[in-house]
């Protein structure tokens, strides 16, 4: 069962999880827990769809427990939300590690210039209340990019059934 339709499937629903993600962000400043966890406890139907080593999902393990240690203490900081912190541990879950540092990379630009934009608004209007910028859609553009970086050239190539 490796590769094919239903990993693809599963790429698809992670991506529809990341947009409603970006969504509830943008308008209630949340990301609910339930989603996380779905898409935390869709990684190992995924992994098996793709035929990934126990050695790869050690890594991505090894990965999303780090990100999550670090991202805790952004979050006691009080730098990161809650959701984003599980957002991103969960989004390891699916991506290899190399990958995923590239998901930080092009998260960090998308975030960066979601904080300009915010800065914009926030100086138009003139309002002495802190920017609160909704960092899941930065983290959802990342991980859509990588999704269709990563997976879409099979398709491209003919190469749908693995």
């Amino acid at each position: 069962m490796q590769g094919g339709y239903f990993s693809y499937g599963l790429l698809g629903a992670l991506a529809i999880a990341l947009l409603y993600a970006a969504y509830t962000d943008l308008r209630r400043r949340q990301i609910e827990n339930w989603l996380n966890a779905a898409i935390a406890l869709g990684a190992p139907l995924f992994w098996y769809a793709s035929g990934i080593s126990m050695l790869d999902v050690g890594f991505r393990l090894a990965v999303s427990l780090m990100i999550f240690l670090v991202l805790l203490l952004m979050f006691v900081m009080r730098a990161m939300g809650g959701g984003d912190v599980k957002l991103l541990t969960a989004l390891a879950l699916w991506i290899e590690p190399l990958w995923f540092l590239k998901l930080l990379v092009v998260m960090s630009i998308a975030g960066g210039l979601l904080t300009v934009i915010y800065l914009a608004i926030k100086f138009k209007r003139k309002s002495p209340d802190r920017i609160e910028v909704p960092y899941g859609i930065a983290i959802s553009l990342a991980g859509l990019w990588t999704i269709f970086s990563q997976h879409l050239p099979g398709l491209a190539d003919g190469n749908l059934l693995g």
